[in-house]
């Protein structure tokens, strides 16, 4: 049971370089500025913001179209810390424009920033309020985006939802919490799901019984690793309560018909959650193949990656993270 709970501390934070920097570690990267910095949501404690890159007009799959599909992204940091504007991650953001793609980094409020959590049964109402309230600001940011979709050339049928680590788990929450008709999800349009999820060693939690899903979730690419001890790769069910990482989520997302990707990265810890400019070859042909041309390619593969980034995360377990996230 200890396990349990420590493991739904959850989620080590994508430490990236300081938020001043305009370089990578070795000096000669230029960090990417956003094209445009937008205020999306106005809350009793603060205003929340996304940068947003406009794709390259003449790249991608939808080269010459006025409207080009959106990646909304949700930045990792245990729901304690984090920013939209890691270095690290505007480079790979640029990555995507330059691809094709608009993205929109999204702000969203840390429900754990500050809070003692226990490893006990008084933390889950806490961790449940955490996800909910980073899932409505998800929400949030897509009405804001659907309704500004015009001014920002967006194909609203074509935005796909990316996170890591704890942005991971939110996209993916977000996607399940539509399936299943849930009350958050009554703030989007009945019409709107998005068209794909990219998750980044991510799970979703439900204190409500089994995980399941009751119509078929949007496509959805799963990368985690195999040996990950902050977020589980498996499967964690206590007292009605269960916790379902990637390996179990294919799983369930495959008995509605779903078109899923899973990349099991063999023996690799969380550091998958930082891996995404590592993969930007397999993100790209997701999103062209399954997001936008609506291609039924469903993969499981095994990666052995022996050039994965050590982050110095390897071997951290979810009460190692509680020990040093402050």
């Amino acid at each position: 049971m200890r396990r349990f709970f420590l493991i739904l501390l959850l989620v080590l934070p994508v430490l990236g370089l300081g938020a001043q920097e305009r370089h990578d570690s070795a000096g000669n990267v230029p960090i990417p500025s956003p094209d445009a910095t937008l205020c999306f949501a106005h809350r009793d404690t603060c205003e929340l913001y996304l940068d947003f890159y406009r794709a390259a007009p003449d790249a991608g799959p939808c080269a010459g179209e006025t409207l080009k599909p959106l990646i909304i992204h949700i930045f990792g940091g245990a729901f304690m810390t984090g920013q939209r504007d890691y270095p690290r991650d505007r480079i790979w953001y640029r990555q995507l424009a330059d691809a094709g793609y608009h993205v929109a980094a999204i702000d969203y409020r840390l429900g754990l920033k500050g809070q003692q959590v226990k490893p006990d049964l008084s933390a889950l109402p806490t961790l449940k309020r955490a996800i909910d309230i980073a899932v409505e600001d998800l929400f949030s940011a897509t009405v804001y985006l659907l309704d500004n979709a015009f001014d920002l050339d967006i194909d609203i049928d074509r935005i796909v939802v990316s996170g890591s680590s704890a942005g991971a788990m939110t996209a993916l929450q977000g996607e399940w919490e539509i399936c299943n008709g849930r009350e958050l999800a009554r703030v989007l349009p009945g019409w709107f799901n998005y068209a794909g999820v990219m998750a980044f060693a991510g799970a979703v939690f439900s204190m409500d019984g089994h995980i399941i899903y009751n119509q078929k979730p949007c496509p959805t690419m799963l990368l985690h690793g195999t040996a990950d001890r902050i977020v589980p790769y498996g499967q964690i069910t206590l007292l009605g309560n269960q916790f379902a990482g990637s390996d179990a989520l294919a799983r369930k997302m495959a008995v509605s018909g779903a078109n899923v990707q899973i990349f099991r990265f063999r023996d690799a810890g969380h550091e998958i959650a930082a891996s995404m400019l590592r993969n930007v070859p397999e993100e790209l042909r997701f999103l062209e193949e399954n997001a936008v041309k609506g291609i039924h390619r469903q993969v499981d593969a095994l990666v052995d990656d022996a050039g994965i980034q050590d982050m110095g995360w390897r071997g951290y377990s979810a009460r190692d993270l509680y020990k040093t996230v402050k």
